[in-house]
């Protein structure tokens, strides 16, 4: 593993049994496997361990007073970690095993049962399964909660009232069912990633994983990692398995966002999966194949990049089996309006700031904008306008634009928030010839509140009297 990356955490076992020479027996054989564990001496002690952080699996003996065989000790501490932590496995284990204890432990929610003395294989062989179970079924709870948020999302702000919008709805809605790979194209915050929900959305698919892939963000010597995985010691600090990116959209679909970003000498692995639906885990001779629908995305010109040579004609014809084009947010009119309201209703609600709404000067403003950043800059734009709004009716001059005509958001790069406010303080002055009354309606404040900014930027001779 790359120092830049995560390291997977260390899972640890809980070993909980009254004989301190079996704590320290179990301890010496995890350790030397590389499994971290805490040992306890009794059942207290043991859900006071749960309660306080977090084990991969608990290994709980079933008698703790010397002249009790019956195993009820250990049967009611598994009931009392099964409702302290429900999604911790426990194996239970005692010297005095027999038929109906085992059964009574699983019936109470034990994943598995060792005998005393223990055979060190089958021992190992019992933790290491339940870890992986474990850890395998709250990845998927992740992927499954992190699915069903990114579907909300792109319900709530794909907005389509102009034509080109319109337009690209239709095609989405088309292509959705197919398992055709789709290539999305258009300038920076135009909302590809939003497209590409939605296609998984609407598609066969829409109840395994989307899995998304920033192509820009992945380091070239750790490609094969991040998108295939690997096995234990396929380097030097791979220590534990790693499931990759294609692994894990198995079944589902699989975004590539800013594609153009693929490393040139890393093209043809991935171009091998697209067209055989194989691969390998970094380390491992094993062909695994997988089942994926891609979505790619990207703002570059990929027919240019092809011409330069750097980037593979055969790998963009996988990709782009259909193609959707974005329009950037001046050529959708339309839109601009119920965008801005959306953002800032869903910021408003976000920050306590129900109840906010545009001033017709706003709208005027934003609907004259040409807006170089497209829907992202809209959308930042409306956060910080829930955020720095003063009353409710938000207006031009709280949005950082003129009453009539849209002014540079540029004006203020390279300011701090400071600079910014005094900066709009003396625009609005300026425009009102020293009124501050005006000049306050204008910035969406009370003229005390102008007051006390004119007395905090040193800008008191900047307003006159006239009301």
């Amino acid at each position: 593993m790359s120092e830049g990356m995560a390291r997977e955490p260390t899972p640890t076992i809980l070993l909980a049994d009254d004989q301190a020479d079996v704590r320290e027996a179990l301890r010496l054989l995890l350790k030397a496997e590389g499994i971290a564990s805490m040992g306890v001496a009794d059942p207290a002690a043991a859900l006071e361990a749960v309660r306080r952080r977090e084990f991969a699996c608990a290994l709980i003996d079933c008698n703790y007073s010397r002249d009790t065989t019956s195993g009820e000790e250990g049967l009611a501490l598994l009931e009392q970690l099964r409702q302290a932590a429900p999604d911790l496995p426990v194996v239970a284990m005692t010297a005095w095993g027999n038929v109906p204890l085992t059964v009574e432990a699983m019936r109470r929610g034990a994943a598995d049962f060792v005998e005393k003395p223990w055979d060190n294989a089958r021992l190992l062989s019992v933790l290491r399964a339940q870890v992986a179970l474990a850890d395998g079924a709250r990845k998927q709870r992740r992927l499954e909660a992190e699915n069903a948020l990114l579907r909300g999302e792109a319900g709530e702000d794909f907005i389509a009232e102009s034509p080109a919008m319109r337009r690209v709805l239709a095609l989405v809605e088309r292509i959705a069912p197919s398992d055709a790979n789709v290539l999305v194209l258009g300038e920076n915050g135009t909302g590809k990633g939003v497209v590409a929900q939605l296609l998984h959305r609407r598609s066969t698919r829409a109840a395994h994983s989307l899995v998304k892939v920033n192509m820009g963000g992945i380091a070239e010597s750790v490609f094969e990692s991040e998108m295939f995985g690997h096995v234990r010691g396929a380097y030097t600090d791979a220590k534990s398995e790693r499931i990759g990116r294609f692994e894990l959209a198995d079944g589902g679909t699989l975004f590539l966002d800013e594609v153009g970003n693929v490393p040139a000498s890393q093209q043809p692995k991935l171009l091998r999966v697209l067209e055989d639906g194989e691969f390998e885990r970094l380390g491992s001779s094993r062909t695994q194949k997988i089942d994926v629908r891609l979505v790619s995305a990207t703002n570059a010109d990929l027919q240019a990049e092809v011409a330069a040579g750097r980037f593979r004609k055969d790998l963009l014809y996988r990709l782009n089996t259909l193609e959707v084009r974005l329009p950037p947010l001046r050529e959708r009119a339309e839109d601009i309006l119920p965008l801005a309201r959306a953002f800032l209703a869903r910021n408003a609600h976000r920050y306590g700031r129900d109840g906010l709404r545009l001033a017709p000067s706003a709208e005027r403003a934003l609907a004259g904008w040409r807006w170089p950043g497209n829907v992202r800059e809209l959308q930042h734009l409306m956060e910080r306008a829930a955020l720095l709004a003063e009353h409710d009716e938000v207006g031009a001059a709280a949005l950082a634009f003129g009453e009539s005509t849209a002014q540079p958001a540029a004006d203020l790069d390279g300011m701090t928030l400071e600079q910014a406010e005094a900066h709009l303080v003396q625009r609005a002055l300026e425009r009102f010839d020293g009124n501050l009354q005006r000049a306050a309606d204008a910035l969406g404040i009370t003229r005390q509140s102008l007051y006390r900014r004119l007395e905090k930027h040193d800008l008191r001779d900047a307003g006159g009297d006239a009301d």
